[in-house]
């Protein structure tokens, strides 16, 4: 019996033992209407749940659909961004490279692969750092040691340091490498080609500081050398700015026009580039204003020279269209330290002396310094003496023998010019020959010398040869072999007792020129000799380029014997070469016993010396023969 059940019959019993059969039906009633009350309401409570789990079944499903649609959208943008930074990879001007925190090789691009012609079966993800170096070396575009490159590079990473260096390819490209580490220990690695910046970088420096019509350096460029130059100059050395202007170059532009005008001031770039030296600086200041820096200049007359040597080549007629213009430039020139040592004290001498210069009728130049401009016009002076010098006999020859050191014959006297000035008594050749080649008189004087030294080669024995130095100008004058033949003609002497004697600079001008004379002075019997050999820096190659007949070694090298072992080495040396190549050697310069002694030994074949006789007119030279030939030669 249900427990409830027995607890309402239990409840509507009577004492008697009869139940109560209205109270147990109202009791029953009862019951079941509050059953019913318990299952509506637990109805209604699982109703409500279910109608929450639902609710909450549909949120969960609208979250899954929510996030999942997230995840999609993120790995569809996660797709993208991953081609995005495949093709920004691939084809980023910069090569790029990571390596990881074992020194191997997780991502490469194809610029990389591309700018060192590298193989993708050698360089791929998992390539050692070693192995890629390697590779590089063998295909000839890494520079460097490999085993030195991993040990800095070892030491950069490991402090944590970017490590940057740029590298020069041998087919000419600049490539500039960084390497960033990374907390892992890995790294990453960018290869950027930078040859055409460079290339523009120097192409915008080169236009900030030059000047763009004519290219030659601009007033920037030239006040940085000429304050560079002042700054290194050395101790007793001197440096000269010449302060160009053009005459009446306005002129031109108005009668020409502009166009014409900045032709011929291109035109006068040219030459002015032409007539100095490549350790020399050309400008263009402004307009019609140019200006020199002349370095290493060893006295005031070197720039003189080289103001004249500019008036000369701006003089030169320049064809503008189909019209001749013949132009002028006066020159301006002061002298470092002596006028200032700063850029503007120089800049402003300058000018001044170029004012000056204009004033003095153009066309001309002028030194700054008073005491150099009047040691300018002594220099003028010496010249006009200079060209009348010949004219009325002022010059003379002396003669220093050349004499065999086996037997003491005199194989040869050099001759050797004198000029006796009437007021400063003898003027050394050191002194007038180069005013003499400046102003064109060297070679009138050269053919004067000639002739006087075969006249009087004439009488002395017939075994003895006249020796005549020629100048560089000399040697490349047209007309040197015919003035060589007709002084021949006209003394008589054989032109196999002529000696020439050259330096090296001659074969250095006009090469073909000067060997295509001296080899026709060879085939009509004239000797030719080097003279000074071993004081330029081409004596060897002067052999290879000329059969000479004899080698002249300097002084400079005989001075050091006996106790100079350069010397010796040096004399022994020669000597040997010219006994192979079939020359005679002759030593300068022999003042004692000793060295006399020393060269005979060292192979060396004649001497000339004060040891055996200082220079000499040609009546005393003819004491030094054997009493014979003075005999035969005052009776002629």
């Amino acid at each position: 019996m249900h427990k409830l059940f027995a607890r309402q019959i239990a409840k509507t019993t009577k004492p008697t033992g009869e139940v109560d059969i209205a109270a147990l039906g109202e009791l029953v009633i009862e019951a079941y209407t509050q059953a019913d009350r318990d299952r509506r309401r637990t109805d209604r409570s699982i109703g409500l749940m279910i109608e929450e789990l639902d609710q909450l079944n549909r949120g969960l499903e609208q979250l899954v659909e929510e996030r999942t649609t997230a995840l999609r959208e993120r790995e569809n943008e996660l797709q993208e961004q991953n081609l995005r930074f495949n093709a920004a990879l691939q084809n980023m001007s910069q090569a790029l490279l990571l390596f990881d925190g074992a020194h191997k090789l997780s991502i490469c691009n194809q610029r990389y692969i591309e700018m060192y012609g590298l193989s993708t079966e050698v360089v791929k993800p998992g390539c050692t750092f070693r192995t890629l170096l390697e590779h590089r070396k063998e295909r000839g575009n890494f520079p460097d040691d490999v085993e030195q490159y991993l040990t800095n590079h070892r030491a950069a990473m490991a402090r944590g340091q970017i490590y940057s260096r740029i590298v020069e390819l041998s087919d000419g490209r600049t490539i500039v490498v960084v390497n960033h580490p990374m907390a892992t220990g890995g790294w990453v690695s960018t290869h950027e080609d930078i040859t055409e910046r460079r290339r523009a970088e120097k192409q915008i420096a080169h236009m900030a500081r030059h000047d763009a019509l004519t290219n030659l350096a601009n007033r920037v460029q030239f006040q940085e050398r000429l304050a560079q130059a002042l700054a290194e100059i050395p101790r007793g050395e001197r440096l000269a700015v010449l302060y160009l202007g053009l005459d009446q170059f306005k002129s031109v532009n108005d009668t020409l026009g502009h166009n014409m005008g900045d032709e011929l001031l291109k035109i006068v770039a040219g030459r002015l580039r032409n007539t100095v030296r490549d350790i020399d600086t050309v400008a263009r200041l402004a307009g019609d204003e140019f200006a020199i820096i002349q370095v290493n200049l060893e006295r005031p007359t070197d720039t003189a020279n080289l103001a004249r040597r500019i008036g000369e080549a701006i003089r030169a007629p320049v064809d503008l269209a189909g019209q001749t213009i013949v132009t002028d430039a006066s020159i301006g020139i002061a002298i470092a330290p002596a006028d200032g040592t700063a850029t503007s004290d120089i800049m402003k001498n300058a000018d001044m002396a170029l004012h000056g210069a204009k004033a003095e009728g153009r066309g001309s130049y002028r030194f700054f310094e008073p005491e150099m401009d009047a040691r300018m016009k002594r220099r003028r002076e010496l010249e006009q003496a200079l060209r009348r010098a010949l004219a009325v006999g002022e010059f003379e020859l002396h003669f220093q023998p050349i004499v065999n050191v086996a037997d003491n014959h005199i194989t040869s006297c050099e001759a050797l010019i004198r000029w006796n000035h009437p007021e400063r008594g003898m003027i050394p050749p050191a002194e007038f020959i180069p005013i003499a080649e400046e102003i064109g008189l060297i070679v009138q004087l050269g053919e004067w010398v000639l002739r006087t030294a075969c006249a009087d080669a004439v009488h002395w024995p017939d075994d003895t040869k006249v020796a005549v130095n020629l100048s560089p100008i000399q040697v490349m004058n047209k007309s040197l072999v015919p003035m060589v033949v007709s002084a021949l003609a006209a003394t008589g002497l054989p032109a196999t007792r002529l000696d020439i004697e050259i330096t090296e600079s001659v074969l250095m001008q006009n090469t073909d020129t000067t060997i295509n004379a001296l080899h026709q002075l060879r085939e009509l019997g004239v000797s030719i000799s080097m003279d000074d050999f071993g004081t330029g820096y081409s004596s060897l190659s002067c052999l290879h380029k000329f059969p000479f007949d004899k080698i002249k070694i300097d002084r400079s090298f005989i001075s050091g014997l006996p106790e100079s072992a350069d010397s010796i080495a040096i004399v022994r040396a020669v000597a040997g070469l010219a006994k192979n190549l079939n020359m005679i050697t002759t030593a300068e310069g022999v003042e004692t016993q000793q060295q006399l002694d020393q060269i005979r030994m060292l192979g060396c074949t004649e001497m000339q010396g004060y040891l055996f006789s200082r220079p000499c007119r040609a009546e005393d030279l003819l004491k030094l023969f054997p009493s014979r030939y003075e005999m035969r030669a005052l009776s002629a």
